[in-house]
């Protein structure tokens, strides 16, 4: 059964001073689901996550919340008035505060204050360390209070602004999954703004790919790695490199490395040149191959090793290998393409990249149809 809509962003224009950040911006998230902005800096990811707070008036269109109008042009209720809660990226605790009292800020008048703030503490847990100050826990322990005095008064939604950027990589990864838990067990709707893929596929539910104010896609993660809508969020999302072909059948395109088909039927005319995306898993070891190429580079991730060919022609591509056999950079190795899952988009100047969108002869592979 589909949760009820709780946010909608319809035609959504907002920005700082005057100045348009986000254009034209739609999306909207179920109730209990996890959303997550994501895009490098400057692209209007936090723009938006202020505008949904009430911290920046919005140009054009509409922000809802259960149904209810929170912004528009020439009206923005109150922050306050939102039910919206907000993590920091920076936490934003009171150091002259306990965690307890730090949680108990935005329920000063809640009948059960005290068991709300044990309660809290259990959740990200912290419990028994009620009376500290936040200069004696690790960054951790402070995002969990930050976290917890946002959910003390049960928002309807809320807010995190890259509330990992501060922790390192090893704590980033658990406690984004921790959140991801506490967030699921009390069917707290959220969105997260950051620019970490990683991080963006651990905790949401749905990811929006922002490109300079403009959202190219808002879509599951499987869906944005495995069925980019653009060029831009093919090379966004994960690693590949793009490779020229020839479209020789709705299935099949002629390319350098052969003729490769897929399970995606396209609809741009046979003949026409496209871009094919291959990512590192495309490409597998096969030292009987007789399709070579040179190895220029290469990372050891510990289980596999991730290495950079390069083709006859000069073209690049990235694979991933076992690491227990050691290729030495220079030297050449077999490969074959294992790439069912084709995604192609028309070449730049070619007749089909000239079409209007939808109607560039992309078209969203569906295993029912």
């Amino acid at each position: 059964m589909s949760q009820p809509l709780l946010l909608n962003l319809r035609n959504l224009a907002c920005g700082y001073q005057g100045q348009r950040v986000v254009q034209n911006l739609n999306l909207h998230l179920n109730a209990g689901d996890i959303g997550c902005l994501l895009g490098s800096s400057g692209c209007g990811k936090t723009t938006t996550l202020r505008a949904i707070a009430g911290f920046e008036p919005v140009h054009e269109g509409e922000i809802q919340l259960a149904g209810e109008v929170i912004s528009k042009a020439g009206f923005t209720l109150a922050p306050e008035k939102r039910r919206i809660g907000m993590v920091f990226q920076d936490y934003a605790l009171f150091p002259h505060l306990t965690v307890a009292q730090n949680i108990a800020f935005g329920i000063g008048k809640h009948p059960q204050q005290q068991q709300v703030i044990e309660e809290m503490l259990e959740l990200v847990k912290l419990g028994g360390l009620g009376q500290r100050y936040p200069h004696e826990l690790s960054g951790g322990q402070q995002q969990r209070v930050a976290l917890a005095r946002a959910l003390a008064p049960e928002p309807q939604l809320l807010l995190l602004d890259e509330p990992f950027s501060n922790l390192d990589v090893e704590l980033r990864r658990r406690l984004s999954h921790e959140v991801r838990d506490i967030l699921k067990s009390r069917g707290t709707s959220a969105i997260l703004v950051t620019h970490d893929q990683e991080e963006a596929f651990a905790v949401s539910d749905h990811v929006g790919v922002f490109k300079e104010g403009r959202l190219e896609q808002w879509d599951t993660p499987y869906n944005l790695y495995h069925e980019p809508l653009t060029p831009f969020v093919a090379s966004f999302i994960g690693q590949g490199y793009f490779i020229r072909g020839q479209l020789t059948s709705p299935e099949s395109v002629q390319t350098e490395l052969g003729e490769l088909s897929g399970n995606r039927a396209y609809t741009m005319a046979l003949g026409s040149s496209v871009d094919v995306l291959l990512r590192p898993d495309d490409i597998v070891y096969a030292p009987d191959s007789a399709l070579k190429a040179r190895i220029v580079g290469k990372s050891f991730l510990g289980a596999s090793t991730l290495y950079r060919l390069q083709l006859a022609t000069g073209s690049q591509l990235e694979a991933i290998f076992p690491s227990h056999i050691d290729h030495l950079p220079g030297s050449e190795v077999g490969i074959v393409v294992a790439a069912d899952h084709l995604v192609l988009f028309p070449a730049p100047g070619s007749v089909a990249a000239q079409l209007q969108p939808g109607d560039s002869g992309v078209r969203r592979y569906s295993p029912a149809a």
